[in-house]
Order: C-alpha cells, then structure tokens, then sequence
C-alpha cells in the first residue's frame, strides 16, 4: 500500500495522521499484505471448509429430564416472592 492509498483510507474515515504515522502505517500494512499473499501459497486442494477450525461435535449436554425434578421446587421455595408457581418480581416501568 503506497502513501496514496494511505491518505486516501484516512480522509474517507475522517482521521487526520501525521507524516510519522503515514510511514508506520505503510510498513506495517506492507508486512500485513506480505503475510496475505503467503496465505495464497498454501495448497487447500482436498480440504473441506469449516465454521471453526476445532469443531469436534456438539458439546452441549443431552436434554434429558432427571428424575428428581425437584429442581424447580428448591429454586421456587428461594424465591423472596410468588404468585403461583411463578416468581414475582417488582415492576420495572
């Protein structure tokens, strides 16, 4: 990226840079675009694409109902408020 392409990216997002920053920001995009084009190199033939490059499976627990379900019950019995079965809570509007 050329010094051109510097000013031109900083005015269209409304930033001013000074001369030192332009020069810090032209080798450090260089040394970022070098590194893209070595991505280029890398041979991809015969490989799937991913969401996530250590997807393994699902990892969430299976949904199954446990036998105690008292599990409601004691969430209930510590609740400061009920109406029902129901937690009330004080309005917020």
């Amino acid at each position: 990226m050329d010094r051109s392409e510097i000013d031109l990216t900083a005015e269209l997002a409304l930033l001013e840079i000074t001369d030192d920053e332009r020069d810090r920001l032209e080798r450090e995009i260089t040394e970022l675009l070098e590194h893209f084009s070595a991505m280029n190199e890398v041979d991809i033939a015969g490989l799937e694409p991913t969401t996530h490059a250590l997807q393994e499976g699902n990892r969430l627990r299976q949904d199954v109902l446990r036998p105690d379900a008292s599990i409601a019950d004691e969430i209930l019995e510590q609740a400061p408020d009920l109406e029902d079965r129901f937690i009330a809570i004080p309005n917020v509007l």
